[in-house]
């Protein structure tokens, strides 16, 4: 029997990237999103027996509802994925804390809804996988993005936590941390100053592995059941560097990576 796949934030972006993997795989695929429009163009694109669920993660009673709706349908459901998110940038005094209350009920609250609400699904199956979406903001520590790389850093620690709690249930669990890539991600920005958009913009824009190199990436990793689930060979060797490097060393290079990102924002966006 095919599995059941069930995505948050599936209707766009790297959501909707990893339904049409699933889908491909010849998995059943469930979307969650609050976008209707966009959810049901993407349940036309895939066929088969996709559907779409309205699905707010920053609302557990919408999670319970999704749950049981697998249940009734599918009678359970074999892969969560914890995707959707958002993004925050700003230096540490200009982003508010109605901006911080914001990323996280939705990056890190809206991950630990979903394995609340699917680990008894779980338990009950004796089986099943989370895939967490961090980011490899969740490993290194990018200036001007600390409510983001703050929120993913806990979604790695939480993923981390889980895969030792619920080893024993039969379930299994991956994290996974891309670099920056262009998805639509930009339009659930929060920036406080106008030119860190734009930088963050054009960070998107000049992602180093096409959108369906990636989403391939992710699928094969989490197929072998890695844990950690780095798409990108540069996130990978910063990642490194950060862990065997001595702090004063691998911060040279961060300071270096800042003052260029400094620079790009104080420069007129190119047209076209």
């Amino acid at each position: 029997m095919s599995r059941r796949v069930f995505i948050t934030g599936g209707a766009s972006g790297l959501g909707r990237g990893l339904a049409e993997r699933y889908a491909r795989a010849g998995c059943r695929v469930c979307i969650g999103d609050v976008n209707d429009a966009r959810g049901a163009e993407t349940v036309a694109s895939l066929g088969g027996e996709a559907f779409y669920l309205r699905c707010d993660v920053r609302r557990e009673e919408d999670l319970r509802a999704v749950a049981a709706e697998l249940e009734t349908r599918w009678g359970g459901v074999d892969v969560v994925v914890n995707n959707a998110g958002v993004a925050g940038a700003g230096a540490i005094e200009d982003v508010t804390l109605d901006d911080w209350a914001w990323i996280i009920d939705i990056n890190l609250l809206g991950v630990v809804r979903g394995c609340r609400v699917f680990t008894p699904v779980f338990k009950r199956q004796r089986r099943g996988q989370f895939i967490n979406v961090a980011s490899m903001a969740g490993l290194l520590d990018v200036p001007l993005m600390s409510s983001y790389n703050a929120t993913k850093a806990a979604v790695v620690s939480l993923s981390e936590t889980l895969q030792n709690e619920l080893e024993a249930d039969g379930i299994r669990v991956s994290v996974v941390c891309p670099s920056f890539f262009r998805t639509n991600l930009n339009e659930n920005v929060r920036a406080a100053d106008p030119a860190l958009r734009a930088t963050v913009d054009r960070l998107l824009e000049r992602g180093a592995l096409p959108a369906d190199e990636v989403i391939d990436r992710i699928f094969r990793g989490v197929e072998a059941g890695d844990f950690y689930v780095l798409p990108h060979p540069q996130g990978v060797r910063a990642w490194r560097m950060k862990r065997l490097l001595p702090r004063g060393a691998y911060r040279a290079i961060v300071r270096k990576e800042y003052g260029r990102m400094r620079r790009s924002m104080t420069r007129p966006r190119a047209e076209g």
